[in-house]
């Protein structure tokens, strides 16, 4: 097994954040209930990334800031309809999810 960080990001409804981080490359791994009807915990994936995604109140808070480096930082801009914006170290973006979580997203410069 390979060690890693997964970040945990706070959603109040956990399929329409699927939807949303889907058009991020991400695809749904996992779904935990511990029992139908309470809150969601969902893992999603982009290749090595992985991000969990949860509904329970007592995990992170909203506006939380995750940076994912990526390959093609153009191609996420304009599935979202922004600018990418050149930095020292990459050319970045910054998306909020439906529940104000902070996303930068960025291709390093070489």
């Amino acid at each position: 097994m390979d060690e890693e960080v997964i970040p945990i990001l706070r959603v109040e409804n956990a399929a329409a954040a699927v939807t949303w981080y889907e058009r991020l490359g991400f695809a749904a791994q996992w779904e935990h209930r511990f029992e139908p009807g309470l809150p969601a915990f969902v893992e999603v994936a982009r290749g090595g990334v992985r991000l969990f995604l949860s509904e329970h109140k007592g995990d992170a808070r909203p506006d939380t800031l995750v940076y994912l480096r990526v390959r093609d930082v153009e191609a996420i801009a304009s599935e979202f309809g922004v600018q990418a914006k050149d930095a020292p170290w990459a050319r970045e973006i910054e998306l909020r999810d439906p529940d104000g979580n902070r996303l930068r997203i960025g291709t390093p410069t070489e």
